[in-house]
């Protein structure tokens, strides 16, 4: 007997279950770390999963997790339906940042419906056009954009060190960071005593915004030929390159804007960790989401729910709170994994 990979079509009901099916795959594998860390696996999941929503406080932090990463979860999934493999959300949110920050500290006097657009034009605009470099290397060079877009966030994080243990360093405080934006820069909070800010209807409203133009227009129809079928998208009269540059460009503008609502939302001034690995979970929230902005909407809630929770179920039972980043790295491999099993089955074959 041999195992064989056979290529098979997925039916209808499959796609659907499988990031439900990632979630208990995952929680399964885990538990033997849980164990490990000498507590109960269900308990902790209780505390990972329901408990952060049993109070008002807790229940809306979820929301602000869940935030940046509803916004880089679009942008990783605008780009992969255009056949663009954006790895670099990370650096396009750390140039969307340190733009928006730019426009915020010089925004003093400034009215609040002024500087906020002026921010948010800013931190998209400069995620655009850290994702043009790769965009153009592919499209006239047929480079690599998995490696290049992965590079290009390295360099962005170089450049946010530099600029704030030099010109941007805090002349107060002398730590690494910069001065804070100016008050009229800062997005309204959404409800008294939380961190839920004005960011997170604009992460709605975004994904409402690319769900329809991808699902309602002649454009996102494009797009879609492009990332499934090139030469069939080019046969037809689609001009591939155009449209997997403008894919690559909105997916980086929306990465940027991430940027711009964590520093106007949270943080009111740049740090070099405000990105914070979201760019890169950008990746498991789309995958997880498979794809489709509801379903992005519902992974980075879930995201969220977890991040959340991690902290949760270490004060509660004392684990580490670096499990739930164990769990969301499982999570993704699994999700990946059952992905692509959707198109393939495992099958016994009699040898001779």
């Amino acid at each position: 007997m041999a195992l064989k990979i056979e290529r098979r079509p997925a039916p209808v009901w499959l796609p659907p279950l499988l990031p439900l099916l990632a979630v208990v795959i995952t929680f399964v594998l885990t538990s033997a770390l849980v164990l490990l860390a000498g507590a109960n696996p269900l308990r902790a999941y209780y505390h990972f999963l329901i408990e952060p929503l049993s109070s008002r406080v807790s229940a809306l932090e979820v929301l602000v997790k869940a935030t940046p990463l509803l916004l880089t979860g679009m942008a990783v999934m605008v780009a992969f339906y255009g056949g663009f493999w954006n790895i670099g959300a990370e650096g396009q949110f750390l140039v969307g940042a340190t733009a928006a920050t730019a426009v915020g500290l010089n925004m003093h006097g400034v009215p609040p419906w002024v500087a906020l657009p002026l921010m948010a034009l800013s931190g998209f605009a400069a995620g655009m056009a850290w994702a043009l470099i790769p965009a153009v290397m592919k499209t006239r060079l047929h480079t690599d954009e998995v490696v290049t877009t992965l590079l290009l966030n390295t360099v962005a994080l170089l450049l946010v060190s530099a600029l704030l243990n030099g010109p941007w360093r805090d002349p107060i405080s002398q730590w690494p960071q910069s001065p804070e934006i100016a008050s009229t820069a800062i997005l309204p909070k959404l409800a008294p005593r939380t961190r839920l800010h004005l960011g997170f209807l604009i992460a709605l409203a975004t994904a409402f915004v690319v769900g329809v133009l991808l699902r309602r227009t002649v454009f996102g129809l494009r797009v879609r030929a492009v990332g499934l079928q090139p030469k069939a998208a080019r046969f037809a009269g689609i001009p591939v390159e155009r449209m997997l540059l403008i894919s690559a460009l909105v997916s980086g503008g929306i990465a940027g804007l991430a940027g711009m609502v964590e520093v106007a939302g949270i943080h009111y001034r740049l740090i070099e960790a405000i990105a914070g690995g979201h760019g890169y979970t950008g990746i498991l929230v789309a995958m997880l989401g498979n794809l489709s902005a509801p379903g992005v909407v519902l992974a980075a809630l879930f995201i969220g729910l977890i991040d959340t929770g991690s902290q949760t179920v270490s004060r509660a039972l004392g684990v580490p709170v670096y499990l739930g980043e164990i769990i969301q790295a499982t999570l993704l491999l699994v999700t990946l994994a059952v992905l692509l099993l959707q198109n393939y089955r495992l099958r016994w074959e009699r040898r001779g």
